[in-house]
């Protein structure tokens, strides 16, 4: 018999509703496997108590027959996203111990949909990093080879996904922090048009990028998990699009023939790495069996992304992250001489030093003199990638190509060079600037037999087409089933 870890949510729902397995024994088997494997670094926060009453609530609604349509499927949060029951601290050591008074929208409605949290996931610091490696709490290890990164700034949620810790986490993306790590450790995750998902109660980075997304094995599953997750938040956050709840599932099974597959040319250049270039081609070569078309597209802004990206990320990081102050919440200096003194001293004490650096460029941008210059001109630049795209989606349906250049490198090998990782986040920035929707599907395997992801990128609000075009790769594939060894 298939073991409960390699059920995906599908299947573990389905087994719920039959009363095959309970809620509570499904949610006792994965908090075993993950404190099992704690030296992945994969969790920063688990109460057995809390879980386990989650899942004889869900026992006692299934049982009653008023389930919702995830009930008693376990599910772990990003530390980003709030939450009453564990501590919520960004993967900072500015929000140690911080206790939320309500949880957010996403963990809210997910809650509401019948799931049962496992616990907060390791992350870069307010989701500032693309290799999981500027956490205040120790960086997260990729399960498919523990000397190497497993992406970020959602690598806790992409490792626990991989390793079986959990069949589904939440995940956020603000420059592709779902889609990097996904495609790191050999999973799927998605990221949904902005203003999909509500951010209330998302621990803001950069607000006009931020966006929530599912992270888990199948696109079937992400499909499932984004219906759950989505839906107006009008009163809660001013970007919540007015939409009603959608069911992402409805087109899974829809055919692709004729399906036009942009093919972006500045997406296959020099730096592509050989390993990562032929995955990618084989899974075109897939989609072309399936009866889709590839066409040759150009996105000719997408080397400017990563200036504007890196302008307009950390300027609305320096004003988002002014509250982290000592005063009201979080970590507060102990020796200060007056206001000024604790305020310099609890932000450095507080902060990492990838966060100082954004901040201190953020503010920079924002000063005067230098707002012209380059925040002006930055989201000038960045309404010309989206026009980009759209000119593109003139000629074709769906885009296609790499997650990021190279396989997940090993700790450390980035080092006191941030450039690097900034370099990494090449592929996954443009489509994050325009606001569209963007995927990861395990697409085979490089260098050292890590995972390749393969990116899909949507107009707006078609995040159903990306998740039928995932679905239909994964019917053809077997690369979304394989796991690590060990796990």
């Amino acid at each position: 018999m298939t073991q409960l870890h390699d059920l995906t949510v599908a299947e573990l729902a389905e087994r719920l509703r039959a009363r095959e397995v309970s809620a509570e024994e499904t949610a006792r088997h994965f908090l075993a496997r993950s404190n099992a494997h704690a030296g992945l670094g994969a969790y920063l926060a688990m109460d057995e108590g809390v879980t386990l009453a989650q899942a004889r609530a869900a026992d006692a609604r299934l049982a009653a027959g008023t389930g919702g349509a995830l009930e008693g499927v376990p599910i772990a949060h990003k530390d980003i996203f709030v939450t009453k029951d564990f501590p919520s601290t960004a993967g900072s050591r500015m929000l140690a111990g911080y206790q939320s008074p309500f949880d957010s929208t996403v963990v809210r409605n997910l809650a509401g949909n019948g799931m049962v949290s496992l616990g907060k996931l390791n992350c870069d610091e307010f989701a500032m990093g693309s290799a999981n490696e500027n956490s205040a709490y120790g960086p997260v290890r990729n399960p498919w080879d523990l000397t190497r990164v497993p992406g970020g700034s959602s690598g806790g949620s992409a490792a626990a996904v991989a390793a079986r810790l959990t069949p589904a986490a939440t995940g956020t993306d603000t420059g592709g922090s779902i889609r990097q790590p996904a495609g790191f450790c050999g999973i799927t995750g998605i990221k949904p048009t902005y203003g999909r998902a509500s951010r209330y109660g998302m621990i803001a980075f950069a607000s006009s990028l931020d966006q929530a997304g599912p992270m888990a094995r199948t696109a079937e599953d992400c499909a499932l998990l984004l219906s759950a997750m989505c839906g107006p938040d009008p009163d809660r956050d001013s970007t919540s699009l007015d939409l009603p709840a959608e069911d992402f599932t409805r087109t899974l099974n829809d055919g692709l023939d004729g399906l036009r597959i942009g093919v972006p040319r500045e997406f296959f250049g020099d730096g592509l790495a050989a390993d990562v270039r032929a995955a990618i081609d084989n899974a075109l070569r897939q989609y072309e069996q399936l009866g889709a078309r590839l066409v040759e597209i150009s996105l000719p802004r997408t080397e400017l992304s990563i200036p504007v990206y890196y302008i307009i990320a950390p300027a609305e990081a320096s004003s988002n992250l002014s509250r982290f102050d000592g005063v009201k919440f979080g970590h507060r200096a102990r020796d200060y001489t007056d206001l000024a003194d604790m305020y310099r001293k609890t932000r450095a004490e507080g902060f990492g030093d990838e966060v100082k650096r954004r901040i201190m460029i953020g503010t920079y941008v924002l000063s005067h003199g230098y707002y012209d210059a380059y925040y002006l001109q930055a989201q000038k630049i960045r309404r010309m990638i989206a026009d980009d795209f759209q000119q593109a989606f003139a000629v074709c349906d769906v885009i296609a190509g790499p997650v990021a250049p190279t396989v997940a490198w090993h700790l450390g090998d980035h080092g006191s060079d941030p450039l690097a990782d900034y370099l990494a986040d090449i592929f996954t920035l443009p489509a994050s600037l325009a606001g569209l929707p963007g995927m990861c599907v395990p697409a085979g395997f490089g260098e050292g037999g890590m995972p390749v992801g393969l990116q899909l990128i949507g107009n707006y609000f078609l995040e159903a087409r990306l998740l039928n075009a995932a679905h239909r790769l994964q019917q053809a594939t077997d690369w979304h089933t394989r796991k690590p060894e060990g796990f």
